[in-house]
C-alpha cells in the first residue's frame, strides 16, 4: 500500500485517517481498478493498528463502491473509481512533505548512499577493540591538523595502487568528508570577485560552497563524456576548474584522455589548478578502472576523496591530496577550522586499509551494486519500453534516466512522491536552467532488488496517472 501513514498525535480517528488515504489513492489512480489490496491482517500489521480498524475501513469502502470482495480471492479496487483531475488539484491541505515525512514505506532513489547494512561491522569492531587495548595514552590527547601519519601513509599507498594518484603522505590532509575539503579549497584559493570554472550540471551544494567566498561560477556544459573542454574560456583567469572526471555527477560520463590533456594544458597556460572530485569511481562495472586526473600532473591537480560512498557517510572522514606548495597553508586552515579529526577513528581506518579490508570490501560491494544496477536497468526497460534513454551506468551508485515525453516539474515530482517513490531531477543541479528537464537521477546502492523493482513499478503508475 502506497504512502499510508498513521499520526497518533492528531485528533482524527485512526479509522478515518486510513479510510481517507485509501480513498484518495483510489480516486487519484495510485491504486488502480483491479488491483488487489493487502489482507486486513497484513495491513493492520504494517500500520501497527488493530485489525478491527482495517476491517471497518474496508467495509466502509466496500459500501461506497470503491472496493469489491471476491470470495476466496481477496479485496480489489472496483472499476470506474478513478476520477481524472488536474495535477494541481491532486493534493489536499497537507504538503507533500507531510504526506511522506512519516512514511516508512517510501522508496527513495537517492544517489550516493551505500548499502549500510553490509558495512563490515565485525571487522571494524575487532580492529577497534584491538586498538583500544594497544593504543598509548599519548595518542588520546590533542593531535595534528593534517591527520594521523598512520592513516596518511596507508592512504597514500592505497591511492597509488588503486587510483594512480602520485603523492607522499605529507601531501595528504584528512578532512571531515569532502564538504570540509571543498571549504578548505575555497578558503585557500578564493577571494571576493574570483572566478571558478565548474561543470554544469554539478552537485548544487558544491557551487554554493565556492560562492560563499564572494567568487562567481563560470559553468561549462557536460555531455556523455563529461566537461566539454573545447568550451574552456581563454578570456578569464580562474583560480581553479572543478570537475568530476572519472564519474561526472550527475550525468555519469568518464572524461576521455584527450579532454584530460586539454585541461592540463589549460591549467598550465592559465596558471590555475584543477580540482578533481573522485567521489565513487571505485565502483566501475564496465571496462578497466579509470585512473585519476591527478596522476597526469600532480603539481596542478588538487585531488578530493572520501569514505562516504565506499564505507559510511557517518564516518565523516575524507581527504585532500595537495600539490606540495599548498600543503602548509592548508594545514593551517584545517587547524583553524576544527583542530583535527578524531584520532581513534583514523587509527582504525588506517589499520582497516593496511590489512587489506578496504579493498576486499570494495570487491564484495562491486558485485552487490552490479546486481542492483542490472536489476534497475532491466526494470526500467521493462516498465518504459521505447520511452527512455539510460546513461551514466558504468560506474558508481546511480544512473540517469532521460524520458522522451516527461518534464519533471514540481507538480509531477510531487505526484511521484505521493505515489510512494522519490526521485531527484537532474535540473535541480543545473546552473543554467532548462537543459535537463526530462532527466532524473536514480540511486540504487542502498536499495534491495525487491525495493528497486517496487520503486520502478510505483514510478510507472505515477506517470500513467498523468498520461505520460
Amino acid at each position: 500500500m502506497y504512502g499510508i501513514t498513521i499520526d497518533r498525535s492528531l485528533e482524527v480517528p485512526l479509522i478515518k485517517q486510513v479510510y481517507q488515504q485509501i480513498r484518495e489513492q483510489i480516486l487519484h489512480g495510485v491504486l488502480q481498478a483491479g488491483e488487489k489490496l493487502p489482507s486486513t491482517r497484513e495491513l493492520s500489521s504494517d500500520l501497527s493498528v488493530s485489525r478491527n480498524v482495517i476491517v471497518e475501513v474496508y467495509e466502509q469502502l466496500l459500501a461506497e463502491g470503491f472496493l469489491e470482495a471476491k470470495k476466496g480471492s481477496g479485496t480489489y479496487v472496483a472499476e470506474g473509481t478513478y476520477l481524472e483531475q488536474n495535477i494541481s488539484t491532486l493534493f489536499d491541505n497537507r504538503s507533500i512533505s507531510d504526506v511522506t515525512e512519516k512514511n516508512k514505506n517510501l522508496i527513495h532513489f537517492r544517489s550516493g548512499i551505500p548499502a549500510l547494512e553490509l558495512f563490515p561491522r565485525k571487522t571494524w569492531s575487532r580492529l577497534s577493540q584491538a586498538l583500544w587495548n594497544e593504543v598509548s595514552p599519548s595518542l588520546l590527547g590533542y593531535d595534528i591538523p593534517e591527520g594521523r601519519p598512520e592513516l596518511r601513509t596507508s592512504l597514500a599507498s592505497y591511492l597509488r595502487k588503486t587510483r594512480g594518484v602520485h603523492c607522499h603522505p605529507e601531501q595528504i590532509i584528512i578532512t571531515s568528508g569532502s564538504v570540509q575539503a571543498f571549504t578548505i579549497i575555497s578558503r585557500l584559493l578564493l577571494s571576493q570577485g574570483d572566478k571558478v570554472i565548474i561543470e554544469d550540471p554539478i552537485t548544487k551544494d558544491i557551487g554554493e560552497i565556492f560562492k560563499e567566498t564572494g567568487s562567481s561560477l563560470y559553468p561549462i556544459p557536460v555531455d556523455r563524456d563529461g566537461m566539454k573542454t573545447s568550451l574552456l574560456p581563454l578570456n578569464i583567469n580562474p583560480k581553479f576548474v572543478f570537475l568530476t572526471p572519472s564519474h561526472q555527477f550527475p550525468l555519469g560520463g568518464s572524461l576521455p584522455i584527450q579532454r584530460r590533456i586539454q585541461l592540463i594544458h589549460f591549467a598550465r597556460k592559465m596558471n590555475c589548478y584543477l580540482v578533481e572530485d573522485d567521489y565513487d569511481s571505485e565502483f566501475r562495472y564496465e571496462g578497466p578502472p579509470i585512473s585519476s586526473l591527478q596522476g597526469l600532473d600532480p603539481d596542478h591537480v588538487i585531488y578530493v576523496g572520501s569514505f562516504s560512498k565506499i564505507l559510511l557517510p557517518s564516518l565523516r572522514l575524507g581527504y585532500l591530496v595537495l600539490p606540495t606548495q599548498l600543503v602548509e597553508k592548508s594545514r593551517r586552515i584545517k587547524w583553524i577550522s576544527d583542530l583535527h579529526n578524531p584520532s581513534f577513528e583514523q587509527l582504525v581506518l588506517a589499520r582497516f586499509i593496511g590489512e587489506g579490508h578496504l579493498e576486499r570490501h570494495i570487491f564484495k560491494m562491486k558485485k552487490v551494486y552490479n546486481n542492483r544496477r542490472d536489476c534497475l536497468i532491466q526494470c526500467l526497460k521493462r516498465a518504459f519500453p521505447n520511452k527512455i534513454t539510460l546513461f551514466g551506468y558504468s560506474t558508481g551508485l546511480h544512473l540517469v534516466v532521460e524520458f522522451n515525453d516527461v518534464e519533471f516539474s514540481k507538480e509531477v515530482l510531487e505526484l511521484i512522491q505521493f505515489s510512494g517513490v522519490k526521485v531527484h531531477p537532474v535540473e535541480s543541479h543545473s546552473i543554467q536552467k532548462g537543459n535537463h528537464l526530462n532527466q532524473v537521477i536514480i540511486g540504487y546502492g542502498h536499495l534491495t532488488e525487491e525495493e528497486i523493482s517496487e520503486g520502478v513499478n510505483r514510478l510507472k503508475k505515477a506517470l500513467e496517472i498523468i498520461g505520460k
